[in-house]
Formats: structure tokens, sequence, C-alpha cells
């Protein structure tokens, strides 16, 4: 039982660090206010459909706290910063919720239905962060938005242009994975 705790505590770090690392280089593709068309939701994603709720939301986290910590992050108050970083990339966690579908028609060589199921799973986790984003953008960013446009919609449409490509890009290179490395799920 402990080696097997230790295992997938491991695969988590190892996750994260790869998301990390993917992060990093998405930040030569960032917009000027923040944000970034990036895969490192990929790993987190892995880790909540292997292991979980748990496992993703552990993974996000500590892939948002290593973003505070190490950088890349522009936060600019203790609020802003808690949003932007460890509760939008800890909610990527969710995606987890559809674990078990995943498994079972990954089990039953049911294609179409791994990809339904890692959709799913991925719109819910992609979605949760992107509201977390446009929280803290409504709050803490309405500086930036144009005198002539509303504020929650600047943040609205300015979180979309890069979270809507975001989860297109790491939902499809998932679905690749998962559905090439069957194994490594069942």
């Amino acid at each position: 039982m402990q080696r097997g705790r230790t295992l997938v505590l491991a695969e988590i770090s190892i996750m994260t660090a790869l998301a990390f690392l993917l992060d990093i280089i998405a930040q030569f593709f960032s917009l000027p206010q923040g944000g970034a068309i990036s895969i490192s939701m990929v790993p987190v994603l892995i880790v909540a459909f292997r292991h979980g709720i748990k496992g993703g939301l552990a993974s996000g986290f500590l892939l948002g706290l290593l973003q505070v910590i190490v950088g890349p992050s522009q936060i600019y108050t203790p609020v802003q910063g808690l949003i932007d970083y460890l509760i939008a990339f800890t909610v990527i966690g969710f995606a987890g919720l559809t674990r078990k579908g995943i498994i079972s028609s990954l089990t039953n060589n049911h294609t179409r239905k791994v990809i339904l199921y890692v959709v799913l799973g991925s719109f819910v986790g992609s979605f949760l962060r992107y509201l977390a984003h446009c929280v803290s953008g409504y709050f803490f960013f309405a500086a930036y938005a144009p005198k002539d446009v509303p504020l929650l919609w600047y943040t609205i449409v300015y979180n979309s242009t890069y979270m809507i490509p975001a989860f297109v890009l790491s939902t499809v290179v998932t679905c690749l994975i998962l559905i090439s490395s069957k194994r490594l799920f069942i």
C-alpha cells in the first residue's frame, strides 16, 4: 500500500514538473495582460484521469504554487495571486470527475466514448479555470479595459482569447495520448 502511494506521489510530482516546463515555454507566446495559449494543462488532466479528482487537484495546486514561487507569475495583490494561480490551476483537477467513464471506455475499447469523456472532463477543468481568471480579471484588472467596453464583457472576451485555444489544444493532445497509450490508464 505504501509503495503504491509513493508511486502516485512521484507521478504527480513528475507530471506537475512537466506541466510547469510546458507553461514556461508558453510564456514566449503570452498575452500583454497575462495568459498564454499553452498545453500545460495536459499533464494535470492526465493525472486527473489516472488518479481521479484528488490527484488532479494536487497536481493543479502544485503547478499554481510553482508558478507563484519560481515564476512566471504576475501577482499584484495576494488575493489576485490566490485566484489567478492557486485556485485557477487547482480546479483543473475536477476533470477527474470523468475518470471512471474513461477507464471503462478504454477497457471496453470504445474510442468514441473515451473522446467524449476526455472532452467533458477537460471542459470542466478548463471552464473552472476560466471562471477563476474571469473573476480575477473583473476585480483586479479593470484598468486595462477600454473605457467604452463593459468590464465584465472585456474580461470574458480577454480570457477567452487564450483559454479556448488552450482547452482545444489540451483536449486534442490528451485524447491522442489516452487513445495511443491505453495501458497507462487501464
